[in-house]
């Protein structure tokens, strides 16, 4: 299994939830409505679920093995981690510069 590509659908800054992402499975299979959650140690990666007739949210789709899982989370972590430095290095670029003094 390979990832092809992981879009950043949101990036959102209040509350624990950090983003929602999209992954592309070897070109052929699409997982949408993963979150990007900030937990009280580290971010973490939680799979789309859905609320059952007990209330109770179960995963829609989630990775079978320790390894798959770890393959998500290091793809996704990675790929917000880049979205986050160009949205930074974005807002940098387009922040007002300090007025100079100009010697004659």
């Amino acid at each position: 299994m390979e990832i092809t590509d992981v879009k950043i659908r949101k990036i959102i800054s209040d509350g624990r939830l950090r983003a929602v992402v999209s992954v592309t499975i070897d070109d052929m299979f699409a997982v949408h409505d993963i979150k990007v959650v900030q937990g009280d140690e580290r971010l973490f990666v939680a799979m789309p679920s859905r609320k059952d007739e007990n209330g109770i949210f179960r995963d829609i789709v989630h990775p079978i093995s320790s390894s798959a899982r770890k393959l998500f989370e290091e793809n996704i972590l990675d790929a917000y981690e880049r979205q986050l430095a160009v949205i930074a290095a974005e807002e940098a670029e387009n922040a007002v510069p300090e007025a100079q003094e100009i010697t004659e």
